[in-house]
């Protein structure tokens, strides 16, 4: 169930819409119509920009459902769907090779990429066994960037309010790059690794925020009590090097889908 939904004039007029959900599993039914509906479009078009994709916890339901949803399709459309996709995710851990468990391409073959039937070429994410990570970074934004940027954004919400693996303190001019990850962020994802947050990847490759600004609208996804103070000071503060997310304020279609937990803390 919906529990509100808020306009722009009403946060300031910070550029986009805020859906607050009572129950997670509503939240993302209300996210995957979004996609089934993003995707319908993009079987009839002829010249389709990508579609950005992110992985983690926030996601997997996410994906489940979409999966579940397309596979109701019909087949002629289900084809089509599978001749267009064309996908970038946000980043990758540096060392970890595709068919590592623990990769993010691992993560979007097992979620979408089998499922669906996709091929894996068209799941694009960045190659964490780059022989020169840098130049990867370079390459996969160059790649972005001549099919005029991604559709869609689809974004989750870190503790310390990153965004990708843009961790703080990172400013609005920022691209693809490697990153060196956080001790939190590295926390936060040791669930991949066993509990074992040594054994997450030291750094990553990550799109910057200017990419992610030329998305044509983004989509944050943010569920649980562990991300309200980051999305707290997202709606309530300014844009700052400390909170990467808050330069999703520079962006004019950006819309906030959160559950209870999140905007309450509780």
């Amino acid at each position: 169930m919906r529990v509100n939904e808020i306009n722009s004039n009403e946060l300031n007029k910070f550029p986009y819409s805020l859906s607050i959900w009572e129950d997670q599993n509503d939240l993302v039914d209300s996210i995957v119509n979004i996609l089934e509906g993003i995707l319908r479009i993009r079987i009839s078009e002829s010249a389709a920009k990508p579609i950005g994709l992110a992985t983690g916890r926030t996601m997997e339901p996410i994906y489940l459902s979409l999966v579940e949803r397309l596979k109701s399709w019909e087949d002629l459309e289900l084809n089509a769907l599978r001749k267009s996709w064309h996908s970038f995710n946000l980043d990758e851990y540096v060392g970890l090779s595709r068919n590592d468990a623990n990769s993010f391409n691992n993560q979007m073959l097992h979620f979408l990429g089998k499922p669906l039937s996709l091929d894996p070429k068209v799941i694009r994410v960045p190659n964490g066994m780059a022989e020169d990570p840098w130049v990867e970074a370079c390459e996969y934004s160059n790649a972005i960037n001549k099919l005029g940027g991604c559709s869609i954004q689809l974004l989750g919400l870190g503790i310390n309010g990153h965004i990708g693996f843009n961790e703080p303190p990172c400013y609005a001019d920022s691209i693809c790059r490697v990153v060196k990850l956080s001790k939190s962020t590295r926390e936060q994802n040791a669930f991949l690794f066993r509990g074992n947050n040594r054994d997450v990847p030291q750094e990553a490759i990550t799109l910057g925020i200017s990419e992610i600004l030329k998305a044509e609208k983004i989509y944050l996804i943010v569920t649980g009590s562990s991300k309200h103070k980051a999305l707290n000071e997202l709606l309530y503060l300014p844009s700052s090097k400390y909170l990467p997310a808050s330069w999703l304020r520079l962006h004019k279609q950006v819309n906030i889908l959160a559950d209870r937990k999140a905007i309450e803390g509780n």
